[in-house]
């Protein structure tokens, strides 16, 4: 008798490449605060959102009396929800920690998202048990660690007063995104009948709508900039929109419908260490020693949970 591994079930590793896609372009939201320093939160959230609602309008549009045909009142107030939670919200929060806690330490921390999703992952039906994704989850939480020990060694700008609330709202964004995938997971999970990349774009325009809301408390504090202020802001607000809320939200959502939330929750490893990247490229330097541990430790962690859903060893004849 021989043994062997059976193969994983069919997609699974087409969900890993989306999980993956997803975190490169997710990654570039950490830069746009810095690309955008005089933008307020509000401001941030709602032009980026505005940009998403218009683009996923646009291309939604040949189908939307079919998709809405299919969608209960929950179905909309779980897309109100998640529109809040992982885009408006987190978002918001996150502007806030990038400029007063810096990229780095943003990125680490929204980087524990994966453990907080794995843990609650933990109850789904079928999910692999705690011992078996343990190791990767204590590879990341050491690499966090590491990266946290390296961005708070004194190159803050801000007062201690003034980091703590930005770390607090880091915090807060973890939290906030955490839920989003989890109950994102379960909602595409419960409509077959609506496909990943059309729940993205429905997401997309209940988000522009009520980002709307968020623009006109802007209206009655507009900021005074130059011609060239605006189009810098509104250009990234496009980008931003059309990279990471569109194409990246197509990709997670295809990897939601393709792997278990245990798994999917690893993948956001990727947007942490996409942004760390990109955080080095705009600083013009590459990762000290420590920072490079991290993250070689943060991708041997996601390994490591990868082999844990690989299913076991089957024997044959």
């Amino acid at each position: 008798m021989t043994a062997s591994r059976d193969r994983w079930p069919e997609g699974r590793w087409l969900g890993v490449a989306c999980g993956v896609g997803a975190g490169a372009l997710w990654g570039m939201v950490f830069l746009a605060p810095r690309a955008t320093p005089d933008a307020s939160p509000a401001l941030m959230a709602a032009g980026r959102y505005l940009a998403y609602g218009l683009i996923a309008a646009v291309l939604v549009a040949p189908r939307w009396r079919r998709l809405t045909a299919a969608l209960t009142a929950d179905a909309w107030r779980a897309l109100v929800l998640l529109s809040v939670l992982g885009n408006l919200l987190y978002y918001a929060l996150l502007v806030v920690a990038v400029h007063w806690a810096g990229v780095s330490a943003t990125a680490l921390i929204v980087g524990m998202v994966p453990v907080v999703v794995a843990l609650w992952g933990l109850r789904e039906p079928g999910a692999v048990s705690l011992r078996r994704i343990a190791p990767g989850l204590a590879l990341a939480v050491v690499a966090m660690i590491l990266i946290g020990h390296e961005a708070g060694g004194g190159r803050g700008a801000h007062s201690p007063g003034t980091t703590a609330v930005g770390l607090a709202c880091a915090v807060a964004a973890l939290l906030s995104w955490s839920a989003y995938a989890v109950s994102n997971s379960r909602w595409l999970g419960r409509l077959p009948e609506v496909s990943a990349h059309d729940w993205s774009l429905l997401t997309g325009v209940v988000t522009g709508g009520l980002s709307l809301l968020l623009s006109i408390g802007v209206l009655f504090d507009p900021p005074r900039w130059a011609v060239g202020d605006w189009s810098l802001f509104v250009g990234v607000s496009a980008a931003v929109a059309f990279g990471a809320s569109i194409v990246g939200n197509a990709f997670w959502n295809r990897a939601s419908r393709l792997m278990p939330v245990t798994l999917l929750g690893q993948m956001i490893v990727f947007e942490t260490l996409f942004a760390l990247a990109y955080g080095f490229l705009l600083e013009r330097r590459g990762p000290t020693p420590l920072e490079g541990l991290a993250v070689v430790l943060m991708i041997a962690g996601v390994v490591l949970c990868v082999r844990a859903h690989a299913p076991p060893k089957a024997v044959e004849k």
